[in-house]
């Protein structure tokens, strides 16, 4: 029997509080999960600093990326049962497709690094390309698996995450509006974060899921339970992902890791204790795949404690406000009052803090969102619903309430400052009052706190 093909002589299985089992069926899965690179994502968040915010958003990259893998093999049952491929080319499922759909869900997020998208704000970092990288690199065991294969899988995988290969169905699996990696993390985020508006009826919409020859559609019986994905996951963003609290420490961090990268770049403070020698080489943009992969939370969470005793007093304050989470306090702009933020932050600046690390405007706009707009200028795949003729008909057009919110989003601009600016007295010293005073009258006056 061919390695593709060999099954486990009994099903592995893995708890989960979102799915219940997760079933492993093939070799080839539980050798990817075993594989050093997949056990990385132990050692990453998913939720990043909202883990700060929802003390229950422990959980990792790791347990969303299984998810991901348990719905597409779900998915894969489906279609394999209603609606198998008769003849070449009829637009139903071909089962060959399953085991590359598999492991491209299992595999989607391996690139991912530490605190994710802060290091790639900092660093540059593409954490997709990099995943693409660990699929095709031949020095990692990630590629070993794949290559047993055929030499060609490793690329066909990495074609299906970069939304290259050729079968439309494979690739909505995987990513679209409504694909496993969204479905997952929404659920699992939800349940994490004790939120229930971020719940929605998985089994109805992978019951009214159905392939066709461009890609996925959904049965036109099952359009209340997309409404529902749909507007779960516009909940999700407003309150969850887009916290103020959770923002203010994503600051925070993302300053820390810039204060560092400029003192260790001079090489002025690169033999000190506590020195980050793993991060040397994307403080000098000469990284490479080993370099990225011996990275994690937990090694930059010591470098973050070395540095609360380091000799910048930036960067030990910095650290501190991480790791003990001191967030800054941000208030509402808009377009008629972002005038007075220079203002704001010259007073901020009298009082004795560096505006470069201890402000920021951070604008939810600009944040990553992928809110349902078939009309946007490149539109990711539609919702498209199939009635009963066969014909196609876009989600919006028939649903009163995705049209309400289509492309809709009612974000925010925040001003941050250091929570100390709202004291009355700093260390009791008069000479500061005046400025304290000053700064909050302006708030008060002009903004929304």
């Amino acid at each position: 029997m061919p390695y593709q093909a060999e099954r486990l002589p009994r099903e592995k299985v893995f708890r989960d509080p979102v799915h219940n089992y997760i079933y492993v069926q093939h070799r080839l899965i539980l050798d990817l999960i075993n594989t050093k690179e997949f056990q990385r994502l132990r050692r990453i968040k998913q939720l990043g600093t909202a883990s700060l915010v929802f003390h229950g958003a422990e959980h990792t990259r790791f347990t969303h990326s299984l998810g991901v893998y348990e719905i597409t093999r779900r998915i894969c049952d489906n279609f394999k049962r209603n609606y198998p491929s008769k003849t070449p080319g009829d637009g139903l499922w071909d089962d060959n497709e399953r085991l590359v759909a598999l492991c491209a869900a299992l595999l989607h997020d391996i690139g991912h690094g530490p605190y994710s998208h802060t290091f790639e704000h900092i660093f540059h970092t593409d954490h997709e390309k990099i995943t693409a990288e660990i699929l095709t690199s031949p020095t990692t065991e990630v590629n070993q698996v794949l290559r047993s294969v055929s030499p060609e899988f490793p690329e066909q995988v990495a074609s299906v995450i970069q939304k290259k290969y050729p079968n439309p169905q494979v690739v909505q699996m995987i990513s679209s509006q409504i694909d496993a990696d969204r479905m997952d993390y929404l659920l699992r985020d939800a349940y994490h974060t004790g939120t229930k508006y971020g719940t929605f009826d998985l089994t109805r919409i992978l019951r009214v899921m159905r392939p066709y020859k461009d890609g996925i559609a959904f049965e036109v019986s099952g359009m209340h339970a997309v409404e529902d994905y749909i507007v779960s996951r516009f909940q999700m963003y407003q309150q969850i992902y887009f916290h103020p609290t959770s923002r203010s420490m994503e600051v925070i961090l993302n300053h820390l890791l810039q204060r560092a990268k400029e003192d260790y770049s001079t090489g002025d403070n690169a033999h000190e204790a506590g020195a980050p020698y793993l991060l040397f080489p994307f403080f000098n943009h000469q990284f490479n795949l080993d370099d990225y992969l011996l990275l994690d939370d937990g090694t930059l969470t010591t470098y973050f404690a070395h540095w609360r005793q380091s000799s910048d007093p930036v960067l030990a304050d910095l650290a501190h406000r991480f790791l003990d989470r001191k967030p800054l306090k941000s208030v509402r702009f808009n377009d008629e009052t972002k005038n007075k933020i220079p203002m704001l932050r010259q007073l901020i600046e009298k009082a004795g803090f560096d505006a470069k690390y201890y402000t920021e405007t951070n604008n939810s706009y600009d944040l990553p969102y992928d809110a349902y707009d078939p009309k946007m200028k490149k539109p990711m795949t539609q919702i498209e619903l199939m009635q009963s003729d066969g014909h196609l008909i876009e989600l919006s057009t028939v649903s009163a309430l995705v049209s309400a919110i289509t492309g809709k989003f009612s974000g925010d601009q925040r001003f941050f400052f250091p929570k100390e600016m709202l004291e009355d007295k700093q260390a009791d010293v008069e000479l500061f009052d005046p400025i304290y005073k000053s700064f909050q009258r302006h708030l008060h006056n002009d903004y929304i706190i």
